[in-house]
């Protein structure tokens, strides 16, 4: 008889637990693993492991899509899968804006694009961001302070890659969403003309006269077997 009493003490208190771990959820469902999901807290926000279906719309594919939400934003790794179960993107959240790195599939399995993403704290008006080296993208060669207008920038390295060969046919550079490397080329070639000697008022009188005449060989008077 104690030991039928201590079992069904045990029962009770399981029971207790139990009602009272899923009272602090306005909603949730049950797994297929009898674990919770898609939680809605008593302020109605999404908290813990979410599974999120999307149907066709207007000729865009339906996906689904899991991961976890803190405080009704997405945060950590989140996985993207077409609607036959294939893999098409693992993205990274912070603060419920991308991350770090992302990264597309085709349905086979071969990668598309990498992209890089940097998430600014929306309680923060300015951020330190490093600045990459175009040539060596995984070193940083400063830190700069900037005021933020958004939530999240492209920041870093972006490969293209045309599948299924893993060669990349394309990269591109961003700080802060702009594109460095059209700018990066313009401030070099910017920077080399400086360097350059300023042309006196004879050369640039010289050069005026001859710019439409035909250009020819001078000899030097050198000596030797060249001319």
């Amino acid at each position: 008889m104690i030991n039928l009493f201590r079992f069904s003490g045990v029962l009770i208190l399981l029971m207790g637990l139990s009602v009272t771990g899923t009272s602090q959820w306005k909603d949730y469902i049950i797994g297929v693993k009898g674990d919770t999901l898609n939680r809605v807290d008593q302020k109605n926000q999404k908290q813990g492991p979410w599974t999120i279906h999307f149907d066709e719309v207007r000729g865009e594919p339906g996906y689904e899509e899991e991961g976890v939400f803190k405080n009704d934003k997405k945060e950590g790794v989140w996985r993207r899968y077409n609607l036959q179960g294939d893999l098409i993107a693992i993205e990274n959240y912070r603060w419920g804006n991308k991350d770090g790195a992302q990264q597309y599939y085709t349905m086979f399995g071969d990668l598309i694009r990498e992209e890089n993403w940097r998430a600014i704290n929306p309680e923060n008006q300015y951020d330190t961001v490093p600045v990459y080296d175009l040539e060596k993208p995984d070193y940083i060669k400063e830190y700069k302070i900037v005021k933020v207008d958004g939530y999240s920038y492209k920041h870093g390295k972006w490969k293209f890659y045309d599948p299924p060969d893993t060669k990349v046919v394309k990269s591109e550079m961003y700080f802060m969403d702009k594109l460095q490397n059209g700018d990066e080329i313009a401030a070099k070639a910017t920077e080399e003309k400086k360097k350059e000697p300023p042309k006196t008022k004879e050369i640039l009188e010289y050069e005026k006269k001859n710019a439409n005449k035909k250009k020819i060989k001078v000899r030097t008077g050198e000596t030797g077997g060249g001319e």
